[in-house]
């Protein structure tokens, strides 16, 4: 058994080091790697050296500067990650290796408000499916990342508001799952998974502080404080769809007057053009039309940004963060609704704070929920773990 300070230990916390910075990142050179880590370039080649011949990393030729480098990528062959999305009119299931790459992704029409077991079920088969057609075995599967359209309870593992998802009443997504599928799950809501996707692959690569907003049924942000997801003791934070802007204003589902979300989500915004563009217009044709010209689109879709702009600023006066991405449907109206967004968050904002932030739209649509269920499993496995089972064993972790 190793003790704390011998050569062994020390090794071993090497080896982890390596492998960490390698997961989080998807691929590094041998250089990077050595900056990220602080170890001596020998060291890390070493390391390198080790683990590729384990078979835990795999090494390609590369540059990096004009130079020729050695890019260092964990094994496809070590296992994969599955990522799940429900949305209110979606499913979507991903399957990723450690390496960061997507090797299937599919997404389906789905009532998600209805039914928790329909839901489960749909899922179950999805990722199956998509098992099979990248030929991977379910006992490869090291983890599974859950995304849900409304906030998580710490404690229970439960949705935090029955009045989001009624059929899920008393369920717990993540146990239930996994129950399912017989790996572990790891179960965050939407715009904490939109947050991590956009950080990891999107618009929020590069960031250390961001706020992702994303606009749908309803309204929420996911916040990146210093490299990580703040969730908050309870598993609420974010919730600016219930910022109140008019004590006055319309009754949200949460009980209170005038809340965000009844001046910016879906089901609010929509009837305001129902009279004139017909009763089946959806957020997609808002946009669509609102991109081509339409007045009456275009006029909503202002509104919709200055509201936005003042919950962002909002968030902006308490946390300061450098990078603002707005994610969803919305985010296809490109500068129609960034231009009010930002209007309002340098009339409400502290000067400081608004000089500071930048207010993009995010770059992977409608994947940014399920590539942050990807990257939820990918910085939250043990790489302990990993060593001991799915890198250094003849056996995948879960069987």
């Amino acid at each position: 058994m190793a003790t704390p300070g011998s050569q062994t230990s020390l090794h071993r916390a090497n080896l982890e080091r390596v492998v960490r910075a390698v997961r989080m990142a998807g691929s590094l050179t041998q250089a990077e790697i050595a900056r990220g880590t602080g170890l001596s370039a020998a060291t890390v080649s070493n390391i390198v050296r080790e683990l590729k011949d384990a078979g835990t990393v795999e090494v390609t030729p590369t540059s990096a500067g004009g130079r020729r480098a050695r890019s260092v990528s964990l094994s496809g062959a070590v296992g994969v990650v599955v990522g799940v999305d429900f949305g209110h009119t979606h499913l979507r299931v991903a399957i990723g290796n450690l390496a960061h790459r997507v090797l299937a992704e599919e997404c389906e029409p789905l009532d998600v408000d209805a039914s928790a077991e329909d839901g489960f079920d749909r899922a179950e088969r999805l990722v199956t499916r998509l098992l099979a057609a990248t030929g991977t075995e379910r006992g490869k599967v090291i983890g599974v990342g859950l995304g849900v359209p409304g906030p998580i309870d710490l404690e229970t593992g439960t949705l935090g508001s029955s009045a989001i998802l009624p059929g899920w009443t008393g369920i717990s997504p993540g146990k239930e799952l996994s129950r399912r599928l017989g790996v572990p799950v790891q179960v965050d809501n939407d715009a904490n998974l939109g947050a991590l996707g956009e950080l990891v692959w999107g618009g929020g690569r590069g960031a250390r502080d961001l706020a992702y907003i994303k606009v749908a049924d309803g309204v929420g942000a996911g916040l990146v404080m210093d490299g990580r997801v703040y969730r908050g003791p309870g598993g609420t934070a974010g919730e600016i769809g219930h910022i109140t802007l008019d004590e006055s204003g319309p009754v949200c589902r949460c009980g209170n007057r005038g809340c965000l979300e009844t001046f910016t989500a879906a089901r609010h915004v929509l009837p305001l053009l129902r009279s004139s563009h017909g009763p089946d217009i959806t957020m997609d044709d808002l946009v669509r039309m609102a991109v081509d010209g339409d007045p009456g689109c275009r006029r909503v879709i202002s509104d919709v940004g200055r509201h936005i702009g003042s919950g962002v600023a909002m968030v902006c006066n308490l946390l300061n963060p450098g990078r603002v991405v707005l994610g969803g449907t919305l985010a296809g109206a490109g500068e129609l609704v960034l231009g009010p967004i930002r209007d309002s968050v340098a009339r409400y904002a502290i000067p400081s704070a608004a000089r500071q932030v930048s207010v993009v739209t995010g770059a992977l649509g409608g994947r940014a929920e399920v590539l942050g269920a990807l990257a939820l499993v990918l910085s939250e496995m043990g790489d302990s773990t990993l060593l001991d089972g799915a890198l250094l064993g003849p056996d995948p972790v879960f069987t």
